[in-house]
């Protein structure tokens, strides 16, 4: 089998994944590969992502493992069969790859869930918005690639608006939404779109305001992804040419713990309709 130059992050969350359950069973890799009549080098290949994995091999891993988690395994086979194409390797040698890891991530996942305090999150950006916040970028980018972020960004939100949605949630900070990123007129757009997007069924946004007493919490955002079970739940972290993922089950629960305080110290969505509504007026 040839082997991949560049596994994609759900590639090598399959191989992380794989990896883990050897651990756990207390195996070392050579002791793996006896047990599936392989090479040691193929068992490394495996757990590095750089080669992909049958269902029949990874059932017979997760036996040797002693592994009994069907819904696991059941995803882990989903991920390992999958040979999804999707609209992100138009971009592929044109962007950082993990633009395109992002994209294929929204695309698999059960739900997405944001916090966000200085910018409106990205799901959720006009295309006006997305160009003045990537042409805030230091160095600045030249600008094709700046309009092919743009448009990246823009087509990420299929996953909103195809018939089979991602429930969504976000919780934006006023901040987020008083900062004006590009100028006025953007800004009033960009409220109005978070408007019209929090009146779908699949879509909560909720406002933590300025006046909330007793908030010291406002210093970084969560993005979190959904798996097709909770332990392949992702975190996103945003760098400044793509994101980088969280896979580890202690930081995802910070993470997730966040998230609820976020949205429990929000306003609920009703009045969060109204509080932008507000903003928009004054702009």
């Amino acid at each position: 089998m040839t082997l991949r130059s560049e596994p994609t992050a759900r590639q090598m969350r399959l191989a992380v994944e794989l990896r883990r359950l050897r651990d756990a069973a207390g195996l070392s890799a050579r002791e793996a590969a006896t047990l599936l009549g392989v090479s040691s080098a193929q068992i490394s290949q495996i757990e590095t992502g750089l080669t992909g994995v049958s269902e029949k091999r990874l059932r017979r891993l997760a036996a040797n493992y002693s592994c009994t988690d069907e819904e696991l395994i059941g995803a882990l086979v989903t991920v390992a069969k999958d040979r999804t194409r999707g609209w992100w390797e138009e971009y592929r040698g044109l962007l950082p790859t993990p633009f395109l890891d992002l994209a294929e991530l929204e695309h698999h996942a059960t739900f997405r869930q944001d916090v966000e305090f200085l910018v409106v999150p990205g799901l959720l950006q006009t295309e006006d918005y997305a160009r003045a916040a990537f042409s805030s970028r230091v160095p600045e980018l030249p600008g094709e690639e700046l309009e092919q972020r743009v448009r990246h960004r823009l087509q990420r939100r299929i996953v909103l608006d195809r018939p089979d949605p991602v429930p969504y949630k976000a919780v934006v900070h006023e901040a987020a939404l008083r900062i004006k990123v590009g100028d006025r007129a953007t800004s009033r757009v960009q409220l109005t779109r978070v408007l019209e997007l929090s009146e779908a069924d699949h879509i909560t946004v909720r406002v933590i305001p300025f006046a909330l007493d007793g908030f010291g919490a406002a210093w970084f955002p969560v993005m979190l992804a959904g798996g097709a079970v909770p332990r392949l739940d992702t975190a996103v972290r945003e760098v400044i040419d793509g994101s980088g993922f969280i896979d580890s089950e202690a930081q995802l629960g910070v993470l997730r713990t966040v998230f609820r305080k976020m949205e429990a110290a929000s306003l609920d969505p009703t009045r969060s309709r109204d509080f932008i509504h507000r903003l928009a007026k004054e702009l």
